[in-house]
């Protein structure tokens, strides 16, 4: 048994948790709260609080308010710009997993020396590959949903429009987490159900990962148990507080499963989809592909027993064959009503899989080296088109 398990943030995980962050050491003096475009956390009241614990500090602070759905190089560069302008010394997200992943790179990227452009800090692609040489600002991740880990991780995934690149920016961990379900009831069914997805798929790949160690397979196998439990009710019943914080709780552990473990290519296939297609939900195009990607591994018998303790960990408790896993997948699809999501909804078209194929492989193709097999571009190219309708 080997792993190197070093997560520094502390995190604060409950219902009400947002209203104790009064009661940390601040951070700073001036805060740089970064949000989306839209209006979920002016109406879920999520943004007033944060104001008011803030001001319990003696903080001031400005409000950034232009990261939208798998956040973009110039809307993350126009924070780095708004936040050196305002001269704030720490950075505090407060949104979804594109709210934190932006303002992620937001706090790492203001401190660095001279004109620095986050693109110049991305590894991978057309990116400029520079070191991060200066320490981030003190960062304060808040999520209000339930889907990608973000609070606990110092990876971030922002998208180059120019390029139709989707690819991965490292930084630096948060030093606070808040994991708060209440902020999380009013998130729609069909968001739910997305983000859901994207936290049972972290923990689904990285189980089935050829990087998986004991300590992510303990994470990796509860989160699994409890999104297949739980994940169901959260989006059907939404203002269910218990399922709410069941789900957030698995949601973190992804975040854990991808500091001790990894994802594998299915997230490299997605964001290929959505490069290309930003529209679309990360959640959604994970939902689209995953029957093809986990059935893949399955044909080849690359992994059988995991896939058999995912399906008992999902409630197919006499489960003795692969197989039951794609079942077991189905069926949670259904019971979450998205087991007819289209491709051909989001303007995608099968002519374009061989570019996406590429695009695997440029942008996010270090993740391939994790399958439990490798994939070859015909492989890839093959998920796509069985994924398609």
């Amino acid at each position: 048994m080997a792993f190197t398990w070093h997560i520094p943030t502390k995190i604060l995980f409950g219902a009400g948790k947002l209203g104790e962050l009064h009661k940390e050491a601040p951070l700073g003096k001036k805060a740089l709260i970064v949000i989306s475009n839209g209006r979920s956390t002016k109406t879920n009241g999520s943004l007033d609080k944060l104001q008011e614990e803030l001001a319990a500090w003696g903080a001031e602070f400005v409000v950034y308010n232009k990261i939208g759905a798998n956040p973009t190089e110039p809307a993350v560069q126009e924070g780095v710009d708004f936040g050196r302008t305002n001269g704030c010394d720490f950075v505090v997200g407060l949104g979804g997993g594109s709210v934190l992943d932006a303002a992620k790179a937001i706090a790492s990227v203001m401190p660095q020396k001279g004109d620095a452009r986050v693109w110049d800090y991305i590894l991978f692609g057309t990116g400029g590959k520079k070191p991060l040489t200066e320490k981030a600002l003190p960062y304060i991740a808040i999520t209000t949903s339930a889907g990608t880990g973000s609070e606990v991780d110092a990876g971030a995934v922002i998208t180059n429009l120019e390029t139709n690149e989707k690819t991965a920016f490292f930084g630096s961990y948060p030093d606070l987490a808040i994991v708060d379900p209440v902020y999380m009831l009013t998130v729609p069914k069909h968001f739910t159900a997305y983000q859901g997805f994207d936290a049972f798929f972290h923990n689904a790949e990285g189980y089935i990962s050829n990087a998986c160690n004991e300590a992510s397979a303990m994470i990796e196998l509860t989160a699994i148990a409890k999104l297949a439990k739980y994940l169901p009710v959260a989006v059907n019943d939404g203002k269910n507080l218990e399922a709410r914080t069941q789900v957030a709780f698995a949601n973190t552990l992804g975040g854990f499963s991808m500091d001790v473990c990894v994802c594998t290519a299915e997230h490299s296939l997605e964001h290929a989809l959505s490069a290309y297609h930003p529209e679309l939900p990360h959640g959604a195009g994970l939902i689209m592909i995953s029957l093809a990607y986990f059935g893949h591994f399955v044909e080849k018998h690359a992994c059988d027993e995991k896939f058999i303790d995912m399906a008992r960990a999902m409630g197919k408790v006499n489960a003795d064959k692969p197989e039951d896993f794609i079942d077991a997948l189905k069926e949670m699809q259904a019971a979450c009503g998205v087991d007819n999501l289209k491709m051909s909804d989001y303007g995608i078209k099968p002519e374009e899989f061989p570019k996406m194929v590429q695009n695997t492989r440029d942008a996010m193709g270090f993740l391939l080296q994790f399958d439990p097999v490798a994939l070859s571009d015909d492989d890839m190219l093959k998920i796509y088109q069985k994924s398609y309708r």
